[in-house]
């Protein structure tokens, strides 16, 4: 019986255990779902979307796309403008335009934006597309295309209500280039940004002012140079008084060419030329080899000049200092090549003159054979034709060859003789004078040729010594102005 009764007593224990479990069971439950619920609300807080919805952040709101973000219309908004040059991707000399790659940050304050980032799990940044927001019409006053690359489709919100757009984008600008010392030039190039529509009284721009920082930061992130070494970088500011005032952030990007290839691809090769043209003065004046030679290499610095021509532009107000460099050179080796025409000619009218005096010889030589002529049987004519035609031919170019002292001496002795005779006194003084100038005649061109090649020689050097000298101080002049 005793039995039975504990058995009762711990069935009726273990039931009210169970009651009591369930209970337990119940009331967590509920506790439970709000902590889930509360949990849920937290985590909807703490996204973009619960900002947005807070200040009623959408397309078709008109508050924020419509005008410029500020409580009253005489407000002028205040925009932060910041720029960053990437690469220099090109510079065209002939068109004078130049292909960069920019970022540029613009950041204002949009008076209707607010929240606290605590009641949003300290949310302090949100991001939205640009077609939620007004953003200002800033454009750049020397793009001649647009790029063609997407802009950024996103815009960056605080809590304080600044906003910020950045974009990156290829910028093909016009460059007014100065030439005047290529290759070995510095260029120039602004940018300069302003609102489209609205005047200074709706839109003021703020930069950076600190150059040195701005040219530190650019010089770090640039990627590509082309041809060029960035220099600096100057911001400055202008204002465009015309019916309304409007001011413009001009940034000039300052850079120079790297001349290294041009030296080597194109002055040293004219230079050479020069040389060539110096060197040709060895060659012998007899033939055409030494004509041939210096037209050949004065075709060479003409095909030159027409490369040269397809880089310069054509709107530079001076000649560019290379351009004289070419036609000085040019011109020397014109001198050179008209000098060697001269000399030939002179060389081609002294061999002519011997040609004739060896014809003459010949004749004499048949007029020495004629005895039906009385006045040939005189003794001095008799005498002088015997040794002549008597002897070889060699001895008859060394008879022609006798200096003019010895056949004046024979002259006088003969005309001593036949002083009694004025007919036969006559026709060898004749031949006397005939015989002065043709010796005169012979190799006389040659020499003059001989002292005109000595003269043009120094002429000629010290004229290249002179033009390259001045070519190398105005190339190395501080002056780099096309008028």
């Amino acid at each position: 019986m005793m039995i039975v009764s504990l058995f009762f007593l711990l069935i009726l224990k273990g039931g009210n255990t169970s009651t009591l479990e369930l209970q337990d069971d119940a009331q967590l439950m509920p506790n439970e779902t709000m902590t889930r619920d509360k949990k849920v609300e937290i985590d909807e807080l703490c996204i973009f979307l619960a900002v947005a919805n807070h200040l009623n952040l959408t397309k078709d709101n008109n508050k924020y796309t419509m005008s410029r973000p500020v409580r009253h219309h005489t407000h002028p908004l205040t925009v932060v403008l910041e720029m960053k040059i990437y690469a220099i991707l090109d510079m065209r000399e002939i068109d004078q335009t130049l292909i960069s790659y920019i970022w540029v940050s613009l950041k204002w304050k949009n008076e209707y934006i607010w929240w606290d980032p605590y009641q949003f799990c300290g949310l302090k940044y949100i991001t939205v597309p640009t077609g939620y927001l007004w953003i200002p019409d800033i454009t750049i006053e020397e793009m001649t295309e647009k790029d063609k690359a997407t802009p950024s489709p996103y815009l960056s919100i605080s809590s304080a209500g600044w906003v910020e757009f950045r974009n990156d984008q290829v910028v093909l600008s016009t460059c007014k280039m100065h030439v005047y010392k290529f290759p070995f030039d510095i260029q120039s190039c602004n940018l300069s940004f302003k609102s489209i529509l609205h005047t200074d009284e709706d839109i003021q721009l703020h930069y950076q002012e600190n150059n040195t920082l701005i040219t530190r930061l650019s010089r770090e992130v640039m990627h590509t140079q082309y041809e060029w070494l960035f220099i600096n970088m100057i911001v400055t500011n202008k204002t465009n008084r015309l019916n309304f005032n409007q001011t413009s952030v001009v940034y000039t990007i300052t850079m120079k060419r790297r001349s290294i290839l041009y030296i080597v691809n194109f002055i040293l090769p004219v230079l050479f030329f020069l040389c060539l043209d110096l060197a040709s003065f060895l060659i012998s004046d007899t033939g055409g080899e030494k004509l041939s030679f210096k037209v050949t290499v004065l075709l060479a610095v003409t095909v030159m000049q027409l490369i040269l021509n397809d880089i310069l532009p054509c709107s530079s107000n001076k000649v560019p200092l290379i351009a004289v460099y070419c036609i000085g050179i040019f011109a020397l080796m014109l001198l050179s090549l008209l000098e060697t025409i001269l000399v030939m000619h002179l060389i081609e009218k002294d061999s002519a003159a011997q040609d004739n005096e060896t014809s003459r010889d010949q004749s004499t030589d048949v007029n020495c054979g004629d005895k039906s002529n009385p006045h040939r049987n005189l003794e001095i004519s008799d005498s002088h034709c015997a040794s002549v035609c008597d002897a070889p031919a060699e001895e008859m170019q060394s008879v022609i060859k006798e200096g003019s002292r010895s056949k004046l001496t024979d002259v006088s002795f003969a005309v001593e003789k036949v002083s009694d005779e004025p007919g036969a006194t006559e026709k060898p003084m004749n031949r006397l004078s005939s015989n002065r100038k043709e010796e005169m005649k012979s190799g006389y061109w040659t020499r003059v040729v001989k002292i005109i090649n000595r003269a043009f020689l120094i002429f000629y050097v010290s004229a290249v010594t002179l033009f390259l000298g001045v070519m190398f101080i105005m190339w190395n002049s501080s002056e780099d102005d096309d008028g």
